[in-house]
């Protein structure tokens, strides 16, 4: 680690003595509540949220059973899908992106799109006869993977009657919905959730830990290195490295700098997916939070404001030496700077967990309950009364040639504010390109942090900060149009509706608290309608 804070470091030294001064991290080993929050609901919510700390540990003698199982389903099996969901598929998603495919094992991949075009896709790619459908819920009851497991589990019923229990595993926490569903349906096996881990901070228990093994990693060896870290994170704050990185993220944070920007290098690329979710669900609320920024190539230092920490992580001996450069300069021009160096892909079990503990400590400092998500359920609630048809799905959209609702959203931009572009479309390569395209049009033209979410996505992850963090946001919702109509078995409503209902009812929670926010809708093409709205974007930039 290469932490290089600057004039900043008096801040990090004060915050590490604060946490000295508390005895925090005796206090997060023996389960205190109290470091976080004292009120009665805070701390029920909090003392059954720390199994984390430990799961490594005691995960390790299911591991021969776990291994015995997955050799025995992947015979006969040329995919695995997970079926999930923010907690239950982010860490599966960063596994399946970090690591090769072990010649030999299933293909696996990870749904967690509502929308029409991508649920199609995945079952083009898959013969029912032939794919393991891993449905990963904690609660048991989230709508995207209840509805994924009727959609699939239908397909199978038709591939292989009266054995399609047989294509699906069912991850969850005991005495659930789905595992109740799971039973009736007669699926292959049912792996247990831990009841005192949250949906974010359960990438090394089963629900990263099944899909890991299915792709071959070498899941044994994962953990080892997560309990390592979780070993050295028992030390006293000064030598403790999650204890070290979560004082300075609380502490800058608290300063102004709040947007913490990830520049992840090769294999790990895409580790920021996952910390997107840790960070904002656990910080952003209150009116306070920490903005991971995700996907967002490194600029010379004058791009920048004041509002920055970044974080660079890699790998040794993988061409990383530009990035690395980049952040060299930023460090040297006075932004506070962070540097991760990995041996392999496997130390994402360390990281995992440094990520995790620091995530905790900075709450703590913040004087943030870092294990409750009060404003994720708003969004989900009024997505519900759409479908049940007790609330209208109205979006109020704009079209990209709608230059004055462009013009007067990214006008209202100010220094500390952040852009965020939330696209209810495919989240494909090309999709992502053209928004990332965009999104730095923004920053280069505001000198301002931006952010690039799939929903519904998102909203299980950033979705939290948007609306419980500070009022800094300014959002541009993308949703495209009409969409393939795609039935779900047993339900009224298809899910081209569940996605329409997701976009709105996410629109209206940011409108509830006074977000800034403008909906626009894009071409059925729409690689062309983001192009267009790229035109725009540029032209109403120049306006401003």
């Amino acid at each position: 680690m290469k932490l290089q804070l600057g004039a900043l470091e008096r801040i990090h030294r004060d915050a590490l003595e604060k946490l000295m001064r508390e005895r925090a991290i005796d206090r997060i080993w023996a389960g205190d509540a109290t470091l976080w929050k004292k009120e009665e609901d805070h701390r029920k919510i909090i003392e059954n949220a720390l199994g984390w700390l430990t799961i490594a540990e005691r995960l390790e003698p299911d591991l021969p059973a776990l291994l015995s199982f997955v050799e025995e389903a992947s015979r006969g099996t040329d995919h695995v899908v997970v079926l999930g969901m923010g907690g239950s598929s982010l860490a599966p998603l960063v596994f399946s992106l970090s690591f090769p495919r072990v010649p030999g094992r299933p293909t696996v991949e990870v749904l967690d799109s509502t929308e029409p075009s991508s649920v199609l896709d995945v079952a083009g790619r898959c013969d029912p006869a032939r794919t393991i459908f891993v449905v990963s819920s904690k609660s048991g009851s989230t709508l995207e993977p209840t509805i994924f497991f009727d959609y699939f589990f239908d397909r199978a019923s038709k591939a292989v009657p009266g054995r399609e229990g047989e294509r699906f595993v069912v991850i969850t926490d005991p005495g659930s919905a789905l595992e109740k569903e799971a039973a009736s349906r007669k699926v292959r096996r049912i792996f247990p959730g831990d009841p005192k881990i949250g949906g974010r901070y359960s990438a090394l228990s089963n629900f990263g830990i099944v899909p890991a093994a299915f792709l071959g990693v070498d899941v044994a060896e994962l953990l080892r290195r997560a309990r390592k870290m979780a070993e050295l994170c028992r030390r006293d704050a000064p030598g403790n490295p999650g204890a070290i990185l979560g004082a300075a993220m609380a502490a800058l944070a608290m300063k102004g700098r709040d947007k913490l920007t990830f520049s992840v290098g090769r294999p790990v690329e895409r580790f920021g997916l996952w910390t997107e979710q840790l960070i904002a669900e656990s910080t952003g609320k209150e009116g306070a939070g920490i903005l991971p920024v995700d996907g967002e190539p490194l600029a010379p230092p004058s791009d920048y404001g004041s509002d920055r920490f970044f974080v660079r992580i890699d790998t040794e001996g993988k061409n990383n030496a530009d990035g690395r450069a980049r952040m060299s300069a930023l460090a040297a021009a006075g932004h506070p700077a962070v540097h991760y160096e990995l041996s392999d892909a496997l130390d994402l079990g360390g990281e995992m967990f440094r990520w995790e503990f620091a995530t905790a400590v900075a709450g703590a400092l913040m004087g943030i309950d870092a294990f409750d998500q009060p404003n994720v359920q708003e969004a989900k609630d009024r997505t519900n009364e759409i479908l049940d048809g007790k609330a209208t799905a109205d979006l109020r959209q704009s079209t990209v040639e709608d230059a004055e609702g462009l013009k007067k959203l990214l006008g209202s931009i100010e220094p500390g504010d952040y852009f965020a572009i939330t696209a209810y479309v495919p989240s494909t390569a090309d999709n992502e390109a053209r928004l990332d395209r965009t999104r730095l049009r923004v920053r280069d033209a505001k000198k301002v942090a931006t952010t690039v979410g799939f929903g519904p996505r998102f909203q299980h992850s950033t979705g939290q900060l948007h609306k419980g963090g500070p009022p800094t946001g300014v959002f541009l919702q993308l949703t495209a149009g009409p969409s393939a109509a795609v039935a779900i078995p047993g339900k009224p409503y298809g899910f081209e509706r569940v996605v329409e209902a997701q976009a709105a009812g996410d629109r209206m929670a940011l409108e509830s608290r006074g977000r800034r926010v403008l909906s626009v809708k894009l071409a059925s093409d729409v690689a062309r309608g983001l192009d267009d709205l790229d035109a725009a974007v540029a032209a109403a930039l120049r306006a401003t």
